[in-house]
């Protein structure tokens, strides 16, 4: 492993055995608690001057990207790094625009077989206001434990 920062957070889990990746590092991801018996993840990601469209709201498909990771990376943890998602299929609501802050995704499995996941996530600001909300369809592969 190099000296970039583990994806876990040091927190115990499947993650802390993978370097964080680009994209991850690029929206801010920061994994602040997992859940085990809700099957559910929270993290934080920020949201920047750079990712926001002409409006000044960060852009929706950054939005996505953020929970998409956040969903992602759930698998790989609630399945102790037996399995990694590909996603197939998101669908995103968007509620109201983000401004570049900071921003909380709580992501939840919803049931997971041999070959597929279906997940679901909501995006909030810290206070609390729900920006957008999304589910997923994910391809298992096998990862082998990390």
């Amino acid at each position: 492993m190099s000296d970039k920062p583990a994806f876990g957070n040091g927190m115990g889990t499947a993650l802390d055995k993978i370097e964080m990746p680009g994209c991850a590092a690029l929206l801010g991801y920061q994994l602040l608690s997992v859940d085990r018996e809700k099957q559910s993840i929270r993290v934080a990601f920020e949201g920047t001057p750079q990712m926001c469209n002409p409006r000044g709201g960060v852009q929706g498909g950054i939005l996505t990207a953020m929970m998409d990771d956040a969903m992602g990376s759930m698998i790989v943890i609630l399945t102790d790094g037996a399995k990694g998602p590909a996603s197939v299929d998101i669908h995103t609501q968007y509620f109201r625009p983000a401004e570049p802050q900071k921003l909380i995704c709580e992501a939840e499995l919803v049931e997971i077989g041999k070959t597929t996941a279906f997940t679901r996530a909501a995006l909030y600001t810290e206070s609390g206001k729900k920006i957008a909300a999304a589910t997923q369809t994910a391809r298992l592969f096998d990862l082998g434990g990390v």
